[in-house]
C-alpha cells in the first residue's frame, strides 16, 4: 500500500481560526473555521488572538476528525505567515511551530494573498487567470507574470469588505446567524432601486474607496435616503470601480480566465458584473466555491502543499510573520 501525504494547514491572519487538512494530490479532507464575532465595532486584534488561542485545539481536534486520519499521519505543517494582524498570525504561528516540533515534519510559512489564488485554481480548474481578490483586508487584481504574481491594480486605502462592514455598523446592522456583514449590505441592496451619486474614484489601475464610505455614511446619518438605496447605491458604485480596472487589466494581460477569489467573491452581484466583462474579452470566468471564499486552512494547506512539493520549507528560526507581506513579494516556483 502506497502511504499517503497530509499537510496541514492553519490560517489565522484576521477574525478567522481555522484548520484544513489536504492531500499532496489536491484533495480538501477537512476545513474547520471559528470565526470571531465581536459584540460592537470592528475586529480587536488581541481579542480575536485571544479567541484563537482559546478554540485552536478544538477546531484542530474536529479537523483531524473530519479527514479521518491520525496527526502522527500529518507531512509538513503549513501556516499564514502574511499579510495580516499581528496578534493573529503570532497565535497560528505559534501553534504551527508546536506541531511541526512535535510531529518533527517540515514548517511551511504560506503567504495569505497566494493561497486565496491557489484554492480559487485548485477549486476550479483555472491555470493561467487574471485574478480579483477582494476581501476584508485585500482589494488586488493581479496576474502571475515574470516568476510572480504580479500586482496591476489595488486600492489604494480600505479594502472593499472593510468598507461594506464598516457601513453596515455604522448602519446598525447585527451579524444574525452569523452572516457576514457583507451578505447583509448584499441583501439589503437587492432591495433598492434609487441610485445615489457618490465618490467613484479610480487613479490609473487602483482605486480609493474611503472617500465613498464617508459620504455614503453622511447620507445615512442625514437620514434623507433608504437604507436599501444607500446599500445599492455603495455596492454598485464600489463594484463599477473594481470591475473597471478589472476590465483594463485583462485588456493589458490578455489572459483567457478571469478568477474571483477572497470572501467578497460570494457577492452575487459582483460575481454578474465580472462575469460579464470575461464574456466581453473572450475570458473563462471561474469564481470560487463559497466555502473557500473566505478565509480558511484548506487554502494554507493546499499551498503549503504547493511549496513544499517546490522545496520551500521555513525554519523555525525563520518563522516570524510578515505583517506587511505583499502578494508580489511572494515566491511561487509551481506556477510556470
Amino acid at each position: 500500500m502506497v502511504k499517503k501525504s497530509y499537510c496541514l494547514g492553519i490560517e489565522s491572519t484576521a477574525d478567522d481560526f481555522s484548520v484544513g487538512i489536504s492531500t499532496f494530490d489536491g484533495k480538501i479532507l477537512a476545513n474547520v473555521i471559528s470565526a470571531y464575532i465581536p459584540e460592537k465595532g470592528g475586529i480587536h486584534p488581541r481579542e480575536a488572538a485571544r479567541h484563537h488561542a482559546e478554540v485552536a485545539d478544538k477546531v484542530l481536534e474536529e479537523a483531524i476528525k473530519k479527514a479521518k486520519i491520525k496527526l502522527k499521519e500529518i507531512s509538513a505543517i503549513a501556516f499564514s505567515q502574511g499579510p495580516g494582524l499581528g496578534p493573529c498570525l503570532r497565535t497560528g504561528a505559534t501553534v504551527a511551530r508546536a506541531l511541526a516540533a512535535y510531529l518533527g515534519v517540515p514548517l511551511v510559512g504560506v503567504n495569505h494573498c497566494v493561497a486565496h489564488i491557489e484554492i480559487g485554481k485548485l477549486k476550479t480548474g483555472a491555470i493561467d487567470p487574471l485574478t480579483l481578490y477582494v476581501s476584508g483586508g485585500n482589494t488586488i487584481v493581479s496576474a502571475f507574470d515574470s516568476g510572480r504574481y504580479r500586482v496591476f491594480g489595488e486600492t489604494l486605502d480600505i479594502a472593499v469588505g472593510n468598507c461594506l462592514d464598516v457601513f453596515a455598523r455604522e448602519a446598525g446592522l447585527s451579524q444574525k446567524r452569523g452572516l457576514p456583514f457583507g451578505a447583509i449590505v448584499e441583501k439589503l441592496a437587492a432591495k433598492g432601486k434609487k441610485l445615489i451619486p457618490l465618490p467613484y474614484t479610480v487613479k490609473g489601475m487602483d482605486i480609493s474607496l474611503s472617500g465613498l464610505l464617508t459620504a455614503a455614511v453622511n447620507l445615512l446619518k442625514q437620514g434623507t435616503y433608504k437604507l436599501e438605496d444607500l446599500c445599492y447605491s455603495l455596492q454598485e458604485t464600489a463594484f463599477s470601480m473594481i470591475t473597471e480596472v478589472t476590465e483594463r487589466a485583462l485588456a493589458h494581460t490578455e489572459k483567457k480566465e478571469v478568477l474571483l477569489t477572497g470572501g467578497v467573491a460570494a457577492n452575487k452581484r459582483l460575481q454578474s458584473m465580472i462575469k460579464y466583462i470575461a464574456k466581453e474579452h473572450g475570458a473563462k470566468f471561474c469564481v470560487v466555491p463559497s466555502e473557500f471564499a473566505v478565509d480558511n486552512g484548506a487554502m494554507i494547506a493546499w499551498t503549503g502543499v504547493l511549496a513544499y512539493q517546490h522545496g520551500i520549507v521555513t525554519p523555525i528560526e525563520e518563522s516570524f510573520v510578515k505583517l506587511r507581506w505583499r502578494l508580489e513579494e511572494a515566491a511561487v516556483p509551481w506556477v510556470k
